[in-house]
């Protein structure tokens, strides 16, 4: 059976005072699931510095395509194992959307992250105008395509994969436990279909998220479905007794 993982995104959010707290929050009390964050680049060794020895993993919200050179802005993968992080978030939809990132760059993206040792979280995810044109299972295809396409069956069988529509992040709605574990189900199932014989494992194996508005009120209803492996949560994340209640779901 595969753990339940519940992944904190603070998106641009935080300060060392309330990430102290928060993190204390944390690891003040246990939870069912396994539970990592992701927060902003500078505050990455105080994540390492708090959680180091306790099972909670932290991670960064993006990555580089390169591994080093002349690209002012960039954090390179290397750089953020140096900081013990587990996970790196690649494809969010904010990436997607505000700094206009191809599925190729998100699937190079997560190459790198892979090579420094660490797991990328990928995200995908459909616009409300895709899901209302019956375009879901086509778009969110597509984008994890590009990354099955460029990864190795070992390589695949190491990422985490997230379901995010984009018509639920931040906005309060959130996909039906049923739509939700539908795109799921399909999801695994593309994962499941591809040529090499280890395809149907690493299906099995990987750990799929859902995130979009997810709450404590809603959390177990979504990660009683079969196809969810947990979420990927933002808002609710920065408040620690949310956080907990939705790691314990």
């Amino acid at each position: 059976m595969r753990q339940k993982l519940v992944i904190g995104n603070w998106k641009m959010h935080g300060s060392l005072a309330a990430n102290a707290a928060l993190l204390d929050g944390i690891k003040a009390a246990p939870a069912r699931a396994r539970l990592a964050v992701c927060a902003p680049f500078p505050y990455l060794a105080q994540c390492q510095a708090t959680l180091a020895g306790t099972a909670i993993g932290w991670g960064a919200q993006d990555v580089s395509t390169e591994v080093r050179g002349a690209f002012t802005g960039e954090v390179a993968a290397p750089m953020l194992a140096e900081f013990g992080c587990a996970y790196v978030l690649v494809g969010h939809s904010e990436r997607r959307s505000y700094h206009g990132e191809t599925d190729a760059t998100v699937a190079t993206k997560a190459l790198r992250a892979l090579e420094s040792g660490l797991t990328p979280v990928v995200c995908v995810g459909e616009t409300l105008a895709q899901r209302e044109a019956g375009e879901t299972e086509a778009v969110v295809g597509r984008q994890l395509a590009a990354v099955v396409e460029a990864l190795s069956i070992d390589q695949l069988g190491k990422i985490v994969l997230a379901y995010e529509p984009v018509w639920a992040i931040g906005t309060g709605k959130t996909a039906t436990s049923e739509q939700a574990q539908a795109v799921h189900a399909y999801l695994r199932g593309q994962l499941a279909s591809g040529s090499a014989a280890a395809s149907a494992d690493v299906a099995a194996r990987m750990p799929i998220l859902y995130g979009g508005s997810v709450k404590p009120d809603n959390a177990a209803e979504l990660f009683s479905m079969s196809d969810i492996d947990g979420g990927l949560i933002g808002g609710a994340s920065l408040k620690a007794e949310d956080f907990l209640a939705i790691g314990n779901a």
